[in-house]
């Protein structure tokens, strides 16, 4: 179930207490409580038997609080943080890992019944991982509060716009699930404490890099702590004073003192072993953000998409080559496409250092229809693997479907615009859903990302 679009809100009086068997999840992960005006009460599990007050009301929901658990779900499990409830980084721990697949399974089926109006021939066994210290990427807040005369870091607070007090964070990959509290102290330590809103972190398979969007250049003082906190934790630090192209490493001057240096960022890597390749990415790239769940993402397309030796694959949103390059070893050609430049300059050099010859990369405008004349559409494609953003694909199916394929990958980080986009390739361009399934690439929170394969009738 959907929630509406937002209406200015009205608190309810707080002595409103009522009992109710929660009736599902809604796609945020908050129990549903039908039966007059509908309520979504976070923490809560379908089946439970709770107690709760409406806190908020709005058009066509009330928001519910959470007062006691009459009668709890066999599957609620503990969670395993200590800002559960507080941070908005996750939804899901206190539901069993396993129902959590379920329930992502469910929405994914509802979703493509109701919108896509299409049932997969099969559908395949979800793709999972493990579920703790497993997100490579993450963009925390940082706040100064006066009132507690310190930075707070962390994600957003679940239901206020707020940045949560976190100490650790366990789905964050090591080191950097042990890195929120020293950070915040560091950043509490530097003159330009109210200056630093915003810490990207990066881990790879051989480093882990930290940006810090910085409002102020830093004083001299700042720096050596700056240089002194990398040292310590065995991290490399970077400033972003403005755009992308700002970002700088933070590095030794020649009198051994600490200063940012815009000579180039030094990239860092990941492997994919089953394939050989070792791709090197920008700290603030895109990359797949659970490791051991990309690995098996790529071999299951491979798998679904199996392009043999006379096969022309065409990678659509290919960002650095994570599926392009491992496609091209087993294929006669591939081809990736990329609205960014400079992950198209990436792609490429991770095709040089890799040693795969049989690719090449093109930077387009993947948002609007592509024009018929581009040379990524020059020569038909045996094999199409899009993975776009939230938006969906929507602007380049019908050049898609014009090529004719013999098999389309669909992988989709939102059920709803895969659904919107599968509807056109089934009903319009007449391919065939022969399979589809989840991917459960952020265990503990409320993201679906799923694959869907196609077959040209």
């Amino acid at each position: 179930m959907t929630a509406c679009a937002p209406t200015t809100p009205r608190a309810t009086p707080a002595t409103a207490e009522e009992t109710a068997t929660v009736a599902g999840l809604t796609h945020e992960g908050e129990g549903v409580v039908r039966g007059g005006k509908t309520v979504f009460v976070p923490g809560a599990l379908p089946g439970e038997r709770i107690r709760f007050r409406r806190a908020r009301r709005h058009r066509q929901h009330d928001d519910g609080e959470l007062l006691e658990v009459l009668e709890p779900s066999p599957e609620r499990a503990m969670p395993g943080c200590p800002h559960f409830g507080l941070c908005g980084g996750c939804a899901l721990q206190h539901l069993e890992p396993s129902a959590q697949l379920l329930a992502k399974e469910r929405e994914l089926k509802e979703t493509l019944a109701r919108v896509a109006r299409a049932e997969p021939a099969r559908w395949l066994p979800p793709l999972a991982g493990p579920a703790w210290g497993y997100r490579r990427r993450a963009r925390l807040g940082a706040k100064y509060v006066h009132r507690k005369a310190r930075v707070v870091v962390g994600f957003r607070e679940r239901a206020a716009p707020y940045v949560a007090d976190l100490a650790t964070c366990r789905v964050l990959a090591a080191p950097a699930d042990t890195l929120i509290a020293p950070l915040a102290g560091l950043l509490t330590g530097l003159t330009i404490r109210e200056r630093v809103p915003q810490i990207e972190l990066a881990v790879g398979d051989d480093a882990t890099a930290l940006v810090l969007r910085v409002l102020e250049a830093p004083a001299a003082q700042d720096l050596a702590q700056l240089r002194e906190f990398a040292a310590r934790h065995r991290v490399r630090l970077l400033l972003q004073t403005g755009g992308l192209e700002s970002i700088a490493e933070l590095t030794a001057d020649a009198d051994g003192g600490a200063a940012a240096s815009a000579a180039g960022v030094a990239p860092l890597h990941y492997g994919l072993e089953r394939f050989g390749l070792t791709l090197e990415f920008a700290p603030t790239d895109f990359i797949q953000v659970n490791g051991p769940v990309n690995q098996a993402l790529v071999a299951r397309a491979l798998e679904l998409l199996a392009p043999g030796p006379g096969s022309r694959v065409l990678d659509l949103y290919c960002g650095i080559g994570n599926f392009t390059l491992a496609l091209a070893k087993s294929a006669a050609s591939a081809v990736g496409v990329e609205g960014e430049s400079a992950l198209i300059r990436r792609a490429r050099a991770n095709a040089v250092r890799n040693g795969v010859g049989n690719v090449e990369f093109h930077a387009a405008d993947l948002a609007a229809a592509p024009d018929p004349g581009a040379a990524w559409l020059r020569e038909p494609c045996s094999h199409v693997l899009i993975d776009p953003p939230r938006t969906g694909a929507h602007a380049v199916l019908g050049a898609v479907a014009q090529l004719a394929p013999e098999r389309i990958l669909y992988v989709s980080c939102h059920p709803g615009s895969l659904a919107r986009d599968l509807e056109a390739l089934v009903h319009e361009h007449r391919f065939r859903l022969e399979a589809a399934g989840v991917v459960d690439m952020f265990p503990h929170t409320s993201h679906v990302e799923s694959l869907a394969l196609l077959e040209r009738t």
